[in-house]
């Protein structure tokens, strides 16, 4: 054994001297490549009758076991769940009985044996033969205490799974949510597309890029922070609908809402607007939640959250003059907006326009406010480089974003189709790029030349794909929803 281990702790050299003795007596306790198992734990707990009497194969992980003399009583634990198993020494041989009962807590184990019920009622598997499938050298977390510590408990996400089942539950639901966002655009004659994770420019969004380099092309490349233009390319091609789930990398901060790496859904409907795209929503929104949890109705929290459609619709300035008294779509003077901000508690940067100031009154004063599921609409041109504008107030765009329990669920608009204007706000956002706003959106030469050839009027939208397993499992951080968030290297 290599001197790698000499600072293990004790009880990690005790379990190495067992590896050790299994492997001089010829049982080498990884040799096996396989296990035909036929039933599994919650199955034969669920459904006793069925399996009562019937000889049954388990594979799984020894998680108890006590007992003494010629009887031992072990809990295995397998994908589904738990089960007792019971056995005896003469059943199982002398010997074999000696080696189950060295055997570890963690040790991964193939079981044969006969469903049956104590004389105390627990169902269990009475075993005839166990065979050693995979040897634990690390200790598992002590029962009572187990996994708590949630930085462990992310990095170790393997061991998290083993100790907390109601974990892998979350999981387990991620899982049906995205599959029944699936089926609902699957359902509405959505077409389902994969589109590049690298490319040479990081567009769709205003957002901070992760950079990496081609070497054989000997050029930076970005990792994507957004799918929105090559899925609107797609629609230019001639795809009336299309959809694509998938990861977006964004080089920014992390909190309990926001990870580096996360997860969107992105769809695009030819000869749809913004309306139209709400609709298609909220009807998601409510598909989803009634097919993962039978009802719309959602514990989020302190709040109980109705999915159950239609949603509010309200104009975002709308909303500011409801919380505040200040109605910005009256000022049209950029010092008098700032004047007006600065009452609010928001300290204006020199290059905002009175569209920013906007924005911003409105994430400081409304954001944390709206619990229900609300539509907030027509967001300012100049947050919003690639929305239509309004027909009636061109300092508006045909934008909406989804607000539950004071965070954003989604983002959509009436697409722009105009090149001309598109090339304009492209500019302007260079202008941004230029005096150090390094979220300010790249200008897409192939983009302009896509739209010159020819966008149809679209509806689009992107939903955040974890926040809404947070929302329907009722979890307050994201990490809680991703398998393997984010972390900082341990030195």
């Amino acid at each position: 054994m290599s001197d790698f281990y000499d600072n293990a702790p004790e009880v990690v050299k005790v379990r190495i001297d067992k590896f050790n003795e299994l492997t001089n007596d010829g049982k080498y306790p990884y040799k096996e490549s396989r296990f035909e198992y036929n039933a599994y734990c919650k199955d034969i707990n669920e459904k006793f009758e069925e399996y009562e009497g019937k000889k049954v194969k388990l594979a799984g992980r020894l998680m108890s076991k006590r007992g003494q003399g010629k009887v031992g009583f072990y809990d295995l634990m397998d994908s589904s769940g738990r089960i007792q198993l019971f056995i005896k020494k003469d059943v199982v041989g002398e010997d074999e009985y000696a080696l189950i009962k060295a055997y570890d807590i963690g040790d991964i184990l193939g079981v044969d044996g006969e469903v049956f019920k104590t004389q105390r009622g627990q169902i269990s598997v009475r075993v005839e033969k166990v065979i050693l499938l995979s040897k634990s050298i690390q200790v598992l977390p002590e029962k009572f205490h187990g996994l708590k510590d949630p930085e462990l408990r992310y990095r170790q996400r393997y061991v998290d799974l083993i100790m907390n089942p109601e974990v892998k539950d979350v999981f387990l639901m991620r899982s049906k949510i995205v599959k029944c966002m699936r089926d609902f655009m699957d359902g509405e004659g959505f077409v389902e597309v994969e589109t590049p994770v690298l490319g040479t420019l990081a567009g769709g969004a205003n957002a901070r890029p992760f950079i990496t380099h081609h070497n054989t092309l000997d050029i930076p490349m970005y990792m994507r922070i957004a799918t929105e233009l090559p899925l609107k390319r797609l629609v230019v091609g001639g795809f009336d609908k299309v959809y694509e789930i998938g990861r977006i990398f964004r080089n920014e901060g992390m909190d309990a809402t926001h990870n580096p790496e996360f997860t969107t859904m992105e769809s695009y409907q030819a000869y749809a607007d913004f309306n139209d795209v709400m609709n298609m929503s909220e009807k998601m929104y409510e598909y989803i939640a009634s097919k993962t949890l039978g009802t719309t109705s959602v514990e989020f929290g302190d709040n109980e959250i109705s999915l159950k459609a239609p949603f509010r619709r309200v104009k975002m300035v709308d909303l500011i003059t409801e919380e505040t008294g200040v109605d910005f779509d009256k000022i049209t003077d950029i010092e008098v907006a700032r004047e007006e901000a600065k009452k609010l508690n928001v300290v204006p940067e020199e290059e905002w326009g009175i569209g920013k100031i906007i924005e911003e009154v409105f994430e400081e004063h409304c954001e944390a406010k709206l619990i229900q599921p609300t539509f907030v609409t027509h967001h300012p041109v100049e947050i919003s480089p690639l929305a239509k504008k309004c027909m009636d107030d061109d300092r508006y765009t045909q934008r909406f974003e989804l607000f539950i329990a004071g965070h954003e669920y989604c983002n959509g608009f009436s697409e722009l189709n105009d090149p001309f204007d598109q090339r304009e706000r492209f500019a302007a956002q260079m202008e941004k790029k230029a005096t150090g706003d390094d979220e300010a959106h790249p200008y897409d030469t192939d983009f302009i030349n896509a739209l010159e050839v020819g966008l149809p009027p679209t509806g689009g939208v992107g939903f955040g794909v974890d926040r809404l397993v947070m929302l329907l499992t009722n979890q307050s951080s994201i990490r809680d929803v991703i398998l393997f968030p984010t972390m900082k290297p341990v030195e």
